[in-house]
């Protein structure tokens, strides 16, 4: 009996200890509503947890307003259903130069962000009140009068750099002034069934991975207005983007849904993307960009559906840097894509909307695979690809003729996206500058004439297609070849008879 008291003791204590692992941000003195700060209780309350073996800060039902927060190794801040943490709306609490994020880590372990509630930027705010406190001249920024106030100068949601083992789940991420989430240099990431709804301001990328590696996004619902999925390789601390794992997130972007890039000076490495949708997206579903001196390789996605997005697939290897280091882009595959590429605007109507491209009027923008003069994208497979396009050319608008191709602009310098060669002269795929190009299963169409080929094949060396279907031509050729050397091309379906509907030209 005795040793059983003894047993039942113990039991009570450790039950006790575990309890107290816990700390409710209320018995630090924070208080619910839209006039009071609690940034110090919030802060007093994960430094408490901090100190715990095991920790976990609880914010409990209610509205509470916080300035900059810092997360420390071993606290997870658990937001309750019906609890929302809402970042002031003064630009001041962020600090006087380079706007501290709402929640930020610095070389931390074991942290995490969980719970049912959400997390308000009041972004729109925030920035409302950035630029009354330019016109004072209390902050100096050199692009808000002449674009808006920059980057540096506005808060993010979550900025996490150099952290290990980082957790974010369940949660709801609202209305960023800026990036919404941003980790850096970090290892064992895993973003688990979060919900990002973020169209207040401009730059607000739903989720952001600078040189980060052994990262797992999963069960995601994001709407930003910017990039919604992005990974970069880019800023002070050096490093690669690898070992990416990304499956079942539904994208909606004014930008563009999954993206490689655009910063790219160290590189991306084993990424792989599985069951993913994008829908009402401006520019493309899939980005895969390497323009800075950096490099591309063992790129794996299957399973993407594509609805109402200005671009299916846009693969580009620039030269924007000012070096003589140039990118590599290669070993990439995408397969099983269902898209639909409307000839409208596909984000019309959405808070921010992508802007106006820079270019001359041009006609709808095909997919496209290119590379530079003597640096050529390599080993691409595309498999299993159905995609439809609005259509509607008209020679009227843009028109580039076979014997002109050379007028495309290479833009090797260009800020990459679909729009950036202006008009392009087929209407369901452009490559150019590449080696070593599978297409397999694959399937073109569109819903109102377009007096353009199907494809265009520039500068192309090993050049492999094995079944095609293109459902829609309005007149030959169907296919051209230019420069395309050790191609070939077997089981396809054509408007017309192959011999006609294939043009090679020197």
């Amino acid at each position: 009996m005795k040793k059983t008291s003894l047993l039942f003791t113990a039991l009570l204590i450790c039950l006790n200890v575990w309890a107290q692992q816990e700390f409710n941000i209320l018995n630090y003195g924070a208080k619910p509503g839209l006039t009071t700060d609690n940034t110090l209780p919030l802060q007093k309350a994960i430094d408490a947890a901090h100190q715990a073996v095991k920790a976990k800060v609880i914010v409990p039902a209610g509205q509470f307003v916080t300035g900059p927060i810092v997360l420390k190794s071993g606290v997870e801040l658990h937001l309750l259903a019906d609890a929302e943490l809402l970042g002031s709306a003064n630009r001041l609490d962020y600090g006087k130069k380079d706007a501290k994020a709402l929640i930020s880590a610095r070389d931390q372990q074991n942290i995490s962000i969980t719970g049912q509630g959400i997390i308000n930027g009041r972004g729109r705010e925030v920035v409302k009140d950035l630029i009354k406190l330019l016109h004072e001249g209390v902050f100096q920024d050199e692009t808000w009068a002449v674009k808006r106030p920059s980057e540096q100068n506005r808060p993010r949601l979550i900025a996490f750099t150099k952290c290990s083992n980082v957790s974010v789940k369940n949660i709801t991420l609202k209305n960023s002034a800026g990036w919404v989430q941003d980790f850096v240099a970090c290892n064992q990431i895993n973003i688990d069934s979060i919900t990002v709804e973020s169209t207040e301001y401009w730059n607000n990328d739903g989720i952001d991975m600078v040189n980060s590696k052994d990262v797992r996004i999963t069960n995601c619902r994001i709407d930003a207005a910017d990039d919604g999925i992005c990974l970069k390789s880019e800023g002070e601390i050096a490093g690669i983007c690898e070992n990416v794992y990304v499956e079942n997130c539904v994208v909606r972007s004014s930008a563009s849904g999954f993206k490689l890039g655009t910063g790219s000076h160290g590189g991306f490495r084993n990424i792989k993307v599985r069951n993913l949708t994008v829908y009402n997206t401006y520019r493309s579903a899939i980005a895969l960009e390497a323009v800075d001196g950096g490099f591309i390789d063992q790129v794996d996605i299957e399973n993407v559906t594509v609805k109402y997005t200005g671009n299916a697939i846009f693969i580009r290897l620039g030269h924007r840097n000012q070096t003589d280091q140039y990118s590599t882009v290669k070993n990439i595959r995408i397969a099983k894509v269902k898209a639909e590429i409307p000839n409208a605007k596909p984000d019309a109507g959405y808070p921010l909307e992508g802007p106006l491209p820079k270019v001359a009027p041009h006609n709808l923008i095909p997919a496209s695979i290119t590379g530079i003069p003597g640096h050529l994208v390599e080993d691409v497979v595309l498999e299993d690809i159905d995609i439809t396009y609005g259509g509607g050319a008209s020679k009227a608008t843009a028109f580039i003729p076979l014997d002109k191709l050379d007028q495309v602009t290479e833009n090797e310098a260009g800020y990459p996206e679909f729009s950036m060669f202006g008009e392009l002269p087929s209407w369901a795929f452009y490559v150019r500058h590449a080696s070593g190009i599978s297409f397999k299963n694959i399937k073109f169409k569109y819903e109102k004439s377009d007096f353009r080929p199907a494809m265009v094949f520039d500068d192309v060396k090993k050049l492999n297609i094995a079944g095609l279907e293109v459902a829609s031509a309005e007149s030959k050729p169907v296919i051209v070849l230019r420069k395309t050397t050790a191609h070939n091309i077997k089981q396809i379906k054509l408007p017309f008879d192959s011999k006609e509907a294939i043009v090679q030209l020197p």
